[in-house]
């Protein structure tokens, strides 16, 4: 269901003298790794399995988590296999449909978690973060909504969360004169005036559609409030409908139609990082994307972040809307379900290995070594790690983003099936080409809505 590229799955990487680099490093392997533990040791006892991505720095936290769980449960080793990304969606899919899937699911939530929900494939967990209330207050509340199906709580929240963030370039409002948009009738206001300067408003890598959603997330949300598209992942037909998405739509195109966006956006790739460059070579005043951009920013644009001249900020409200301005979107974190078709000792030992070691002291202090805001509110505590003044209050703005968010809206293409995903995606093109109107996106999508 996964369209999105490992980039847009990382985050930034810490290298020599303290630097936030991009990215990730490429996955070393061809096919899967297993081991039976990080000790070395064979798996005793109540075991557990456990499969999870390949790829640097996240990688190395994830044995280091299994490592120190084996040394301190000698009788309930965990059985690790590492995959590439496509490999393990592959394979994870496979497994699981034939009943034969690891303990422990790592995943995105959203719409491949409903899945397993939907077959019975994974464990109700909700009356087990009742009994660890602890556990769960020590994790962000808004990374729990990609986590939740009908009401109940099918997997816990782990690793790192990425906000999608409005950037900008202060030297091209200093060239025009003016002050960041507080609003959306402030950001359709700078639009003529940056055109007039030679500048585009927005950049964007349009050929890669998801970049598009991102704006039509944000513009749902603060226009009709999260309910919007809880009633979408709901299933509640003609919800596509809604007065409030009608209107995003067609906000959506306002901007399009006044040129808010870099000329020629819809063969723009931003798996090539060019609408980054826009950016930071000033030829754009302005991009929406997601906070994994800011290591390739800082390492590609010479002194843009270093010289003080990247501006970041959460999403402006529309006026009239019914959004909370403090709502964001993109991915609240990673998730670890149990499989329902363990045994009841490999469930304990799963359950034993979510509680002591995946939100642990010494993996957050790895995640934010690493250049990434863990889920846990613990995050906060290990900032002052940080010395270099530009990452240190980045890192804190993505915090205080993630922790504050009211709601934290699931990436779309996440959230959706399959067969919605891929139809949302095809039809969020042909909107921005100003193909279709917003009610003929409207009607393609409630056709596949529940599908």
């Amino acid at each position: 269901m996964d369209p999105i590229t490992t980039s847009r799955r990382s985050f930034l990487g810490l290298v020599g003298g303290g630097a936030l680099a991009a990215g990730l490093a490429a996955c070393g392997t061809s096919g899967p790794q297993s081991s039976g533990g990080s000790t070395g040791g064979a798996a005793a006892g109540s075991g557990a399995s456990y499969w999870f991505l390949t790829g640097q720095p996240q990688q190395a936290i994830r044995e280091g988590q299994v490592k120190r769980f084996n040394d301190a449960n000698s009788g309930t080793q965990l059985k690790t296999t590492e995959f590439q990304n496509d490999a393990f969606k592959q394979k994870i899919k496979t497994a699981i449909g034939a009943g034969q899937g690891p303990t422990l699911i790592w995943g995105w939530g959203g719409g491949g978690l409903k899945s397993y929900v939907d077959a019975n494939q994974v464990e109700d967990l909700t009356s087990w973060f009742g009994e660890n209330a602890t556990l769960k207050d020590s994790i962000f509340p808004s990374a729990f909504g990609a986590a939740t199906v009908g009401g109940k709580i099918y997997a816990m929240p782990v690793e790192t969360t990425t906000p999608i963030v409005l950037f900008y370039d202060r030297r091209a409002f200093e060239k025009i004169g003016a002050e960041p948009p507080k609003s959306w009738a402030d950001i359709m206001d700078l639009v003529p005036k940056f055109n007039g300067a030679g500048i585009a408003p927005f950049s964007l890598g349009g050929q890669s559609r998801w970049t598009n959603m991102m704006w039509l997330e944000f513009l749902f949300d603060r226009i009709g409030g999260s309910e919007v598209f809880q009633n979408i992942f709901d299933g509640k037909p003609n919800s596509w409908s809604d007065p409030s998405a009608l209107k995003a739509l067609d906000e959506m195109q306002k901007l399009i139609k006044a040129n808010g966006f870099i000329k020629g956006f819809s063969s723009i790739t931003a798996d090539s990082n060019a609408d980054q460059a826009l950016l930071f070579t000033g030829k754009a005043a302005m991009m929406l994307h997601g906070a994994w951009t800011y290591g390739n920013m800082k390492a590609s644009g010479g002194d843009f972040v270093t010289g003080g001249h990247l501006g970041y900020m959460n999403f402006p409200p529309v006026d009239g809307g019914k959004g909370d301005p403090s709502t964001t979107v993109g991915n609240p974190g990673q998730y670890l379900s149990i499989s329902s078709k363990a045994t009841d000792g490999e469930k304990e030992t799963a359950k034993k290995f979510l509680a002591n070691n995946t939100l642990d002291d010494a993996s957050v202090e790895a995640w934010v070594k690493s250049g990434n805001i863990a889920v846990a509110k613990s995050s906060k505590d290990k900032l002052s790690s940080i010395t270099d003044k530009n990452d240190s209050e980045w890192l804190n703005f993505v915090y205080d983003t993630s922790a504050n968010a009211k709601t934290f809206v699931q990436s779309w293409d996440q959230a959706l099936s399959p067969t919605q995903a891929e139809t949302l995606l095809d039809n969020i093109a042909k909107l921005f080409q100003l193909s279709i109107s917003p009610q003929q996106f409207a009607d393609s999508m409630n056709a596949v809505i529940g599908k």
